[in-house]
Protein backbone atom coordinates (compact mmCIF):
# COMPACT_ATOMS: atom_id res chain seq x y z
CA UNK A 1 0.00 0.00 0.00
CA UNK A 2 1.03 3.13 -0.75
CA UNK A 3 2.20 5.65 1.98
CA UNK A 4 0.59 9.28 1.68
CA UNK A 5 2.75 11.93 0.39
CA UNK A 6 3.89 14.17 4.03
CA UNK A 7 2.38 17.75 4.19
CA UNK A 8 4.30 20.58 3.84
CA UNK A 9 4.95 21.34 7.53
CA UNK A 10 6.46 17.79 7.33
CA UNK A 11 8.86 18.28 4.13
CA UNK A 12 9.76 21.53 5.68
CA UNK A 13 10.94 20.19 8.53
CA UNK A 14 12.76 17.33 7.01
CA UNK A 15 14.75 20.02 4.95
CA UNK A 16 15.46 21.68 7.88
CA UNK A 17 17.14 18.68 9.93
CA UNK A 18 18.80 17.88 6.92
CA UNK A 19 20.61 20.99 6.29
CA UNK A 20 21.56 20.79 9.83
CA UNK A 21 22.77 17.79 9.48
CA UNK A 22 25.05 17.77 6.57
CA UNK A 23 26.80 20.69 8.20
CA UNK A 24 28.17 17.89 10.61
CA UNK A 25 28.47 15.29 7.91
CA UNK A 26 29.00 16.32 4.71
CA UNK A 27 29.26 15.20 0.97
CA UNK A 28 26.61 11.77 1.02
CA UNK A 29 26.94 11.49 4.38
CA UNK A 30 22.80 12.34 4.63
CA UNK A 31 20.28 10.07 3.00
CA UNK A 32 17.32 11.98 2.05
CA UNK A 33 15.79 10.08 -0.87
CA UNK A 34 12.73 8.37 -0.71
CA UNK A 35 14.05 4.90 -2.87
CA UNK A 36 17.75 5.48 -1.36
CA UNK A 37 16.28 5.46 2.05
CA UNK A 38 14.52 2.04 1.30
CA UNK A 39 17.68 0.24 2.40
CA UNK A 40 16.85 1.03 6.00
CA UNK A 41 13.15 0.32 5.88
CA UNK A 42 13.38 -2.80 7.68
CA UNK A 43 16.11 -4.98 9.29
CA UNK A 44 16.02 -9.00 9.76
CA UNK A 45 12.27 -8.79 10.94
CA UNK A 46 11.61 -8.34 7.93
CA UNK A 47 7.55 -8.46 8.30
CA UNK A 48 7.84 -4.68 9.66
CA UNK A 49 8.80 -2.12 7.43
CA UNK A 50 8.82 1.74 7.73
CA UNK A 51 11.51 4.33 5.87
CA UNK A 52 13.34 6.62 8.06
CA UNK A 53 12.67 10.69 7.42
CA UNK A 54 16.35 10.89 7.27
CA UNK A 55 19.26 8.85 7.52
CA UNK A 56 23.07 9.80 8.52
CA UNK A 57 26.09 8.31 8.13
CA UNK A 58 28.88 9.48 10.63
CA UNK A 59 32.27 8.60 10.47
CA UNK A 60 33.75 9.75 13.57
CA UNK A 61 32.89 10.12 17.12
CA UNK A 62 32.82 13.87 16.99
CA UNK A 63 30.15 13.45 14.26
CA UNK A 64 28.04 11.30 16.55
CA UNK A 65 28.17 13.71 19.39
CA UNK A 66 27.19 16.57 17.46
CA UNK A 67 24.21 14.82 15.18
CA UNK A 68 22.96 13.42 18.79
CA UNK A 69 23.20 16.83 20.82
CA UNK A 70 21.47 18.62 17.60
CA UNK A 71 18.40 15.31 18.14
CA UNK A 72 18.78 16.18 21.64
CA UNK A 73 18.07 20.19 21.46
CA UNK A 74 15.38 19.90 18.74
CA UNK A 75 13.95 16.67 19.90
CA UNK A 76 14.14 14.92 16.75
CA UNK A 77 13.61 11.05 17.28
CA UNK A 78 16.60 8.71 16.28
CA UNK A 79 17.27 5.02 15.50
CA UNK A 80 21.10 3.41 15.51
CA UNK A 81 21.71 1.06 13.46
CA UNK A 82 24.52 -1.55 12.83
CA UNK A 83 24.35 -4.32 10.31
CA UNK A 84 20.64 -4.80 10.31
CA UNK A 85 20.46 -8.24 11.40
CA UNK A 86 18.38 -7.73 14.07
CA UNK A 87 15.18 -10.28 14.32
CA UNK A 88 13.20 -8.13 16.72
CA UNK A 89 12.68 -5.34 14.82
CA UNK A 90 15.07 -3.30 17.23
CA UNK A 91 16.21 -0.87 13.99
CA UNK A 92 13.29 -0.57 12.74
CA UNK A 93 13.43 2.80 11.95
CA UNK A 94 10.78 5.78 12.12
CA UNK A 95 8.75 8.24 9.64
CA UNK A 96 9.78 11.10 11.96
CA UNK A 97 12.82 10.36 13.11
CA UNK A 98 16.42 10.03 12.12
CA UNK A 99 18.37 6.89 11.25
CA UNK A 100 22.40 6.80 12.67
CA UNK A 101 24.12 4.40 10.53
CA UNK A 102 27.50 3.26 12.13
CA UNK A 103 28.56 1.11 9.22
CA UNK A 104 31.42 3.22 8.67
CA UNK A 105 32.91 2.65 12.10
CA UNK A 106 34.42 -0.94 10.75
CA UNK A 107 38.10 -0.11 11.97
CA UNK A 108 40.07 -2.80 14.51
CA UNK A 109 41.77 0.06 16.53
CA UNK A 110 44.25 -1.99 18.57
CA UNK A 111 45.03 -5.79 19.32
CA UNK A 112 46.76 -6.08 22.55
CA UNK A 113 47.72 -10.13 22.57
CA UNK A 114 49.32 -9.29 25.90
CA UNK A 115 46.07 -8.22 27.49
CA UNK A 116 44.50 -10.62 25.58
CA UNK A 117 41.80 -7.92 23.98
CA UNK A 118 41.11 -6.07 21.35
CA UNK A 119 39.45 -2.66 20.52
CA UNK A 120 37.10 -2.43 17.79
CA UNK A 121 34.86 0.31 16.17
CA UNK A 122 31.30 -1.01 16.51
CA UNK A 123 30.92 -1.90 12.60
CA UNK A 124 33.17 -4.41 12.80
CA UNK A 125 31.69 -7.97 12.24
CA UNK A 126 31.81 -10.68 14.21
CA UNK A 127 33.14 -12.92 12.33
CA UNK A 128 35.87 -10.05 11.80
CA UNK A 129 37.41 -10.12 14.86
CA UNK A 130 38.37 -13.65 14.95
CA UNK A 131 39.85 -13.54 11.85
CA UNK A 132 42.18 -10.27 12.95
CA UNK A 133 43.55 -12.49 15.83
CA UNK A 134 43.47 -15.96 14.16
CA UNK A 135 47.39 -15.42 12.71
CA UNK A 136 48.78 -15.46 16.71
CA UNK A 137 46.33 -18.42 17.56
CA UNK A 138 43.68 -16.31 19.25
CA UNK A 139 39.68 -15.93 18.70
CA UNK A 140 36.73 -14.16 19.86
CA UNK A 141 34.11 -16.76 21.66
CA UNK A 142 30.33 -15.53 20.92
CA UNK A 143 29.62 -16.52 17.37
CA UNK A 144 26.20 -15.61 16.66
CA UNK A 145 25.16 -17.86 13.43
CA UNK A 146 25.27 -14.34 11.87
CA UNK A 147 28.63 -13.62 12.73
CA UNK A 148 29.50 -13.08 8.93
CA UNK A 149 27.39 -10.22 8.65
CA UNK A 150 26.30 -8.92 12.19
CA UNK A 151 28.45 -6.06 14.00
CA UNK A 152 30.02 -6.10 17.36
CA UNK A 153 27.64 -2.69 18.08
CA UNK A 154 24.81 -4.74 17.20
CA UNK A 155 25.89 -7.95 19.58
CA UNK A 156 26.57 -5.33 22.32
CA UNK A 157 22.85 -3.81 22.10
CA UNK A 158 21.19 -7.40 21.79
CA UNK A 159 23.77 -9.31 24.15
CA UNK A 160 24.11 -11.90 21.53
CA UNK A 161 25.28 -15.34 22.27
CA UNK A 162 25.89 -18.02 19.55
CA UNK A 163 26.77 -21.85 19.42
CA UNK A 164 29.77 -21.36 21.80
CA UNK A 165 28.18 -19.35 24.39
CA UNK A 166 27.50 -21.93 26.97
CA UNK A 167 30.89 -22.99 27.63
CA UNK A 168 32.53 -18.75 27.00
CA UNK A 169 29.48 -16.78 27.94
CA UNK A 170 27.71 -14.06 25.82
CA UNK A 171 28.40 -10.79 24.96
CA UNK A 172 28.11 -9.78 28.02
CA UNK A 173 31.02 -11.62 29.32
CA UNK A 174 33.18 -10.74 26.61
CA UNK A 175 33.13 -7.08 26.59
CA UNK A 176 35.72 -5.08 28.69
CA UNK A 177 34.67 -1.49 27.72
CA UNK A 178 33.03 0.72 25.54
CA UNK A 179 32.91 4.41 24.38
CA UNK A 180 29.43 5.70 23.80
CA UNK A 181 27.90 8.59 23.20
CA UNK A 182 24.71 10.08 25.11
CA UNK A 183 21.51 11.68 23.81
CA UNK A 184 23.17 15.09 24.45
CA UNK A 185 26.64 14.42 22.95
CA UNK A 186 28.30 13.70 26.25
CA UNK A 187 31.05 10.82 25.24
CA UNK A 188 31.49 8.64 28.12
CA UNK A 189 33.69 5.77 28.64
CA UNK A 190 33.12 2.30 30.56
CA UNK A 191 35.52 -0.20 31.71
CA UNK A 192 38.45 -1.01 29.75
CA UNK A 193 41.37 -3.63 29.70
CA UNK A 194 40.95 -4.70 33.33
CA UNK A 195 39.26 -7.09 34.33
CA UNK A 196 36.77 -5.55 36.46
CA UNK A 197 36.13 -1.72 37.36
CA UNK A 198 35.19 0.13 40.18
CA UNK A 199 31.23 1.14 40.80
CA UNK A 200 28.07 0.66 39.63
CA UNK A 201 28.17 -2.02 36.93
CA UNK A 202 27.30 0.35 33.93
CA UNK A 203 28.78 -1.47 31.72
CA UNK A 204 26.39 -4.47 32.48
CA UNK A 205 23.30 -1.69 32.32
CA UNK A 206 24.89 -1.12 28.26
CA UNK A 207 25.14 -4.34 27.07
CA UNK A 208 21.66 -5.50 25.80
CA UNK A 209 19.95 -2.09 26.09
CA UNK A 210 18.90 -2.53 22.73
CA UNK A 211 19.96 0.81 21.93
CA UNK A 212 17.60 3.04 24.56
CA UNK A 213 20.42 4.43 26.31
CA UNK A 214 23.08 5.54 23.93
CA UNK A 215 25.42 4.71 20.95
CA UNK A 216 28.30 2.86 21.26
CA UNK A 217 31.45 3.77 19.19
CA UNK A 218 34.10 2.20 20.58
CA UNK A 219 34.10 -1.62 22.00
CA UNK A 220 37.10 -3.39 24.17
CA UNK A 221 36.52 -7.15 23.62
CA UNK A 222 38.16 -9.94 25.21
CA UNK A 223 39.91 -12.76 23.15
CA UNK A 224 40.51 -15.97 23.95
CA UNK A 225 43.56 -18.83 23.16
CA UNK A 226 42.12 -21.41 20.59
CA UNK A 227 42.04 -24.81 22.46
CA UNK A 228 44.70 -26.88 21.85
CA UNK A 229 41.79 -29.51 20.79
CA UNK A 230 38.42 -29.51 20.04
CA UNK A 231 36.28 -32.47 18.53
CA UNK A 232 32.61 -32.62 17.71
CA UNK A 233 30.12 -35.44 17.85
CA UNK A 234 26.83 -35.81 15.81
CA UNK A 235 24.43 -37.76 17.96
CA UNK A 236 20.56 -39.17 16.09
CA UNK A 237 17.79 -39.71 18.62
CA UNK A 238 14.94 -41.67 17.98
CA UNK A 239 12.47 -38.29 19.87
CA UNK A 240 13.03 -34.61 20.49
CA UNK A 241 12.35 -35.74 23.85
CA UNK A 242 15.14 -38.23 24.13
CA UNK A 243 17.62 -35.49 22.90
CA UNK A 244 16.31 -33.41 25.44
CA UNK A 245 16.66 -35.86 28.52
CA UNK A 246 20.33 -36.52 26.85
CA UNK A 247 21.36 -32.76 27.23
CA UNK A 248 20.15 -32.70 31.05
CA UNK A 249 22.57 -35.34 31.79
CA UNK A 250 25.39 -34.13 30.34
CA UNK A 251 24.88 -30.74 32.50
CA UNK A 252 24.18 -33.36 35.23
CA UNK A 253 27.39 -35.20 34.96
CA UNK A 254 29.49 -32.09 35.35
CA UNK A 255 30.69 -31.42 31.44
CA UNK A 256 30.00 -28.40 29.91
CA UNK A 257 31.07 -28.86 26.13
CA UNK A 258 32.28 -25.56 24.31
CA UNK A 259 28.94 -26.23 22.21
CA UNK A 260 26.09 -27.93 22.06
CA UNK A 261 23.17 -27.63 19.88
CA UNK A 262 20.05 -29.35 18.49
CA UNK A 263 18.28 -29.60 15.76
CA UNK A 264 14.71 -31.25 15.08
CA UNK A 265 14.10 -33.54 11.44
CA UNK A 266 12.73 -30.88 9.53
CA UNK A 267 16.23 -28.40 10.31
CA UNK A 268 18.49 -31.57 9.71
CA UNK A 269 16.26 -32.50 6.51
CA UNK A 270 17.01 -28.60 5.09
CA UNK A 271 20.26 -27.88 6.59
CA UNK A 272 22.12 -31.42 5.28
CA UNK A 273 20.37 -30.07 1.87
CA UNK A 274 21.79 -27.16 1.65
CA UNK A 275 25.19 -27.86 2.97
CA UNK A 276 25.78 -31.75 2.42
CA UNK A 277 27.34 -31.69 6.52
CA UNK A 278 26.85 -35.66 6.19
CA UNK A 279 23.80 -35.56 8.86
CA UNK A 280 21.72 -38.41 8.95
CA UNK A 281 18.69 -38.12 8.11
CA UNK A 282 16.62 -41.20 9.66
CA UNK A 283 16.57 -39.67 12.78
CA UNK A 284 14.32 -37.12 14.66
CA UNK A 285 16.50 -35.04 16.45
CA UNK A 286 20.38 -34.23 16.38
CA UNK A 287 22.53 -33.01 18.80
CA UNK A 288 26.26 -31.57 18.05
CA UNK A 289 28.11 -31.32 21.12
CA UNK A 290 32.00 -30.19 20.85
CA UNK A 291 34.19 -30.68 23.88
CA UNK A 292 37.81 -28.63 23.84
CA UNK A 293 40.89 -28.39 25.82
CA UNK A 294 43.93 -30.00 26.31
CA UNK A 295 43.97 -33.50 23.46
CA UNK A 296 43.85 -35.79 26.30
CA UNK A 297 40.76 -34.12 28.31
CA UNK A 298 39.31 -33.47 24.79
CA UNK A 299 39.29 -37.75 24.06
CA UNK A 300 37.98 -38.69 27.56
CA UNK A 301 34.87 -36.60 27.24
CA UNK A 302 34.29 -37.37 24.01
CA UNK A 303 34.09 -41.00 25.42
CA UNK A 304 31.89 -39.49 28.55
CA UNK A 305 29.52 -37.91 26.09
CA UNK A 306 29.22 -41.23 23.64
CA UNK A 307 28.19 -43.11 26.99
CA UNK A 308 25.81 -40.66 27.99
CA UNK A 309 24.34 -40.84 24.92
CA UNK A 310 23.85 -44.50 24.43
CA UNK A 311 22.25 -44.31 27.51
CA UNK A 312 19.55 -42.47 26.39
CA UNK A 313 18.85 -44.28 23.40
CA UNK A 314 20.99 -42.34 20.86
CA UNK A 315 20.32 -44.37 17.40
CA UNK A 316 23.44 -42.82 15.38
CA UNK A 317 26.94 -41.39 16.86
CA UNK A 318 29.62 -40.06 14.94
CA UNK A 319 33.04 -37.89 16.21
CA UNK A 320 34.71 -35.61 13.96
CA UNK A 321 37.96 -37.10 12.95
CA UNK A 322 39.87 -33.96 11.45
CA UNK A 323 39.32 -30.11 11.64
CA UNK A 324 37.79 -30.22 8.54
CA UNK A 325 35.32 -32.62 9.65
CA UNK A 326 34.36 -30.61 12.73
CA UNK A 327 33.56 -27.68 10.85
CA UNK A 328 31.75 -28.79 8.66
CA UNK A 329 28.98 -30.43 11.25
CA UNK A 330 29.17 -27.05 12.68
CA UNK A 331 28.82 -26.02 9.00
CA UNK A 332 25.00 -26.77 8.58
CA UNK A 333 24.14 -25.92 11.77
CA UNK A 334 25.03 -21.93 11.25
CA UNK A 335 23.24 -22.14 7.96
CA UNK A 336 20.30 -23.61 9.30
CA UNK A 337 18.24 -20.69 8.91
CA UNK A 338 19.00 -20.14 5.65
CA UNK A 339 18.61 -23.20 4.79
CA UNK A 340 14.87 -23.35 5.76
CA UNK A 341 14.33 -20.85 2.84
CA UNK A 342 14.44 -24.30 0.84
CA UNK A 343 11.26 -25.69 2.90
CA UNK A 344 8.97 -22.67 3.21
CA UNK A 345 8.74 -19.25 1.41
CA UNK A 346 8.61 -17.16 4.80
CA UNK A 347 9.69 -17.96 7.85
CA UNK A 348 9.43 -16.49 11.72
CA UNK A 349 12.37 -17.07 14.06
CA UNK A 350 11.75 -16.83 17.23
CA UNK A 351 14.10 -16.56 20.50
CA UNK A 352 13.00 -17.78 24.19
CA UNK A 353 15.38 -19.33 26.75
CA UNK A 354 14.19 -22.12 29.44
CA UNK A 355 15.51 -24.30 32.15
CA UNK A 356 17.16 -27.06 30.32
CA UNK A 357 15.60 -29.89 32.05
CA UNK A 358 11.94 -28.90 30.76
CA UNK A 359 13.01 -28.94 27.21
CA UNK A 360 11.08 -32.16 26.32
CA UNK A 361 8.37 -30.64 27.29
CA UNK A 362 8.07 -28.14 25.84
CA UNK A 363 9.26 -29.17 22.81
CA UNK A 364 6.38 -31.69 23.33
CA UNK A 365 3.60 -29.01 23.34
CA UNK A 366 5.22 -26.52 20.66
CA UNK A 367 4.57 -29.63 18.66
CA UNK A 368 0.91 -29.63 19.92
CA UNK A 369 0.69 -26.23 18.88
CA UNK A 370 1.80 -26.60 15.54
CA UNK A 371 -0.99 -29.10 14.93
CA UNK A 372 -3.20 -26.02 16.28
CA UNK A 373 -2.85 -23.30 14.64
CA UNK A 374 -1.90 -25.60 11.24
CA UNK A 375 1.89 -24.40 10.62
CA UNK A 376 4.64 -26.21 10.34
CA UNK A 377 7.54 -25.38 13.10
CA UNK A 378 11.33 -26.44 12.54
CA UNK A 379 13.49 -26.17 15.88
CA UNK A 380 17.17 -25.15 15.94
CA UNK A 381 18.94 -23.91 19.25
CA UNK A 382 21.35 -23.41 21.61
CA UNK A 383 20.27 -26.92 23.63
CA UNK A 384 23.31 -26.13 26.15
CA UNK A 385 22.07 -22.90 27.77
CA UNK A 386 18.19 -23.85 26.93
CA UNK A 387 18.10 -20.89 23.96
CA UNK A 388 15.11 -22.06 21.90
CA UNK A 389 15.27 -20.40 18.00
CA UNK A 390 12.13 -21.89 16.35
CA UNK A 391 11.27 -21.20 13.15
CA UNK A 392 7.70 -21.14 12.21
CA UNK A 393 7.33 -21.77 8.30
CA UNK A 394 4.33 -20.05 6.68
CA UNK A 395 3.65 -18.18 3.42
CA UNK A 396 3.01 -14.89 3.66
CA UNK A 397 1.04 -14.93 0.02
CA UNK A 398 -1.47 -16.62 2.06
CA UNK A 399 -4.03 -14.82 3.81
CA UNK A 400 -3.74 -14.74 7.29
CA UNK A 401 -0.83 -17.06 7.79
CA UNK A 402 1.76 -13.91 9.21
CA UNK A 403 -1.04 -13.17 12.01
CA UNK A 404 -1.21 -16.83 12.75
CA UNK A 405 2.91 -17.93 12.59
CA UNK A 406 2.77 -14.26 14.97
CA UNK A 407 0.15 -15.66 17.33
CA UNK A 408 1.96 -19.30 17.73
CA UNK A 409 5.42 -17.37 18.28
CA UNK A 410 3.64 -15.18 21.25
CA UNK A 411 2.43 -18.53 22.65
CA UNK A 412 6.07 -20.02 22.61
CA UNK A 413 7.44 -17.29 24.47
CA UNK A 414 4.48 -16.98 26.91
CA UNK A 415 4.82 -20.70 27.33
CA UNK A 416 8.48 -20.07 28.07
CA UNK A 417 7.91 -18.07 30.45
CA UNK A 418 5.24 -20.03 32.16
CA UNK A 419 7.99 -22.98 32.43
CA UNK A 420 10.37 -20.37 34.19
CA UNK A 421 12.66 -18.78 31.10
CA UNK A 422 12.26 -15.55 29.89
CA UNK A 423 11.32 -14.16 26.58
CA UNK A 424 14.30 -13.42 24.61
CA UNK A 425 18.05 -15.11 25.10
CA UNK A 426 20.02 -13.09 22.55
CA UNK A 427 17.76 -11.27 20.16
CA UNK A 428 16.42 -9.09 22.17
CA UNK A 429 12.68 -7.45 22.52
CA UNK A 430 12.70 -4.74 20.04
CA UNK A 431 8.97 -4.28 18.70
CA UNK A 432 8.64 -7.98 18.34
CA UNK A 433 8.21 -9.11 21.95
CA UNK A 434 7.83 -5.71 23.45
CA UNK A 435 4.03 -6.28 23.97
CA UNK A 436 4.84 -9.42 25.78
CA UNK A 437 6.54 -7.85 28.33
CA UNK A 438 3.53 -8.15 30.70
CA UNK A 439 4.02 -11.77 30.53
CA UNK A 440 7.11 -11.51 32.34
CA UNK A 441 6.96 -8.05 34.32
CA UNK A 442 4.25 -6.39 36.39
CA UNK A 443 3.87 -3.14 36.22
CA UNK A 444 6.32 -1.51 38.88
CA UNK A 445 8.93 -4.02 36.99
CA UNK A 446 8.16 -2.26 34.18
CA UNK A 447 7.99 1.30 35.64
CA UNK A 448 11.62 0.78 37.26
CA UNK A 449 13.34 -0.26 34.06
CA UNK A 450 11.71 2.73 32.29
CA UNK A 451 13.00 5.04 34.89
CA UNK A 452 16.83 3.79 33.88
CA UNK A 453 15.78 5.04 30.47
CA UNK A 454 14.42 8.16 32.14
CA UNK A 455 17.96 9.15 33.62
CA UNK A 456 19.74 8.58 30.25
CA UNK A 457 17.59 10.17 27.86
CA UNK A 458 14.76 12.01 29.72
CA UNK A 459 12.66 13.26 26.56
CA UNK A 460 12.54 9.52 25.03
CA UNK A 461 14.14 10.42 21.85
CA UNK A 462 16.77 7.05 21.34
CA UNK A 463 15.36 4.27 20.09
CA UNK A 464 11.25 5.10 20.67
CA UNK A 465 8.81 2.01 20.60
CA UNK A 466 11.01 -0.32 21.79
CA UNK A 467 11.25 -2.59 24.61
CA UNK A 468 8.14 -1.13 26.28
CA UNK A 469 4.33 -1.94 26.01
CA UNK A 470 3.47 1.59 27.14
CA UNK A 471 5.27 4.72 26.82
CA UNK A 472 5.56 6.49 30.03
CA UNK A 473 6.40 10.11 30.45
CA UNK A 474 9.76 10.34 33.22
CA UNK A 475 7.55 13.08 35.29
CA UNK A 476 4.74 10.56 35.90
CA UNK A 477 7.28 7.81 36.58
CA UNK A 478 9.02 9.80 39.13
CA UNK A 479 5.24 9.99 40.64
CA UNK A 480 4.56 6.44 40.63
CA UNK A 481 1.00 7.01 38.36
CA UNK A 482 2.04 3.73 36.20
CA UNK A 483 -1.21 4.70 34.17
CA UNK A 484 -1.72 8.30 34.31
CA UNK A 485 -0.37 9.99 31.21
CA UNK A 486 0.24 7.04 29.53
CA UNK A 487 0.39 6.86 25.87
CA UNK A 488 -0.05 3.37 24.00
CA UNK A 489 2.30 2.75 21.09
CA UNK A 490 0.52 3.26 17.55
CA UNK A 491 -0.12 0.66 15.15
CA UNK A 492 3.01 -1.09 13.56
CA UNK A 493 3.76 -0.66 9.99
CA UNK A 494 3.63 -4.30 8.82
CA UNK A 495 4.55 -5.01 5.21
Amino acid sequence: MRMPEPDAGVLARRAEIAAALRRIVPGEGVIADADELRAYESDGLTAYRQAPMLAVLPETVDQVSRILRYCHDHRVKIVPRGAGTSLSGGALPLADGVLLGMGKFNRILELDFANRCAVVQPGVTNLGISNAVAHAGFYYAPDPSSQIACTIGGNVAENSGGVHCLKYGLTTNNVLGLEMVLIDGTVLRLGGKALDAGGYDLLGVMIGSEGLLGVVTEVTVRILRRPAAARALLIGFPSNESAGDCVAAIIAAGIIPGGMEMMDKPAIAAAEAFVKAGYPLDVEALLIVELDGPQAECDHLIERVREIATAHGASSLRASRSEEERLAFWAGRKAAFPAVGRISPDYYCMDGTIPRARLPEVLARMREMSVRYGLRVANVFHAGDGNLHPLILYDANEPGELERAEAFGADILRLCVEVGGVLTGEHGVGVEKRDLMPAMFDETDLAHQQRLKCAFDPDGLLNPGKVFPQLHRCAELGRMHIHRGALPHPELPRF
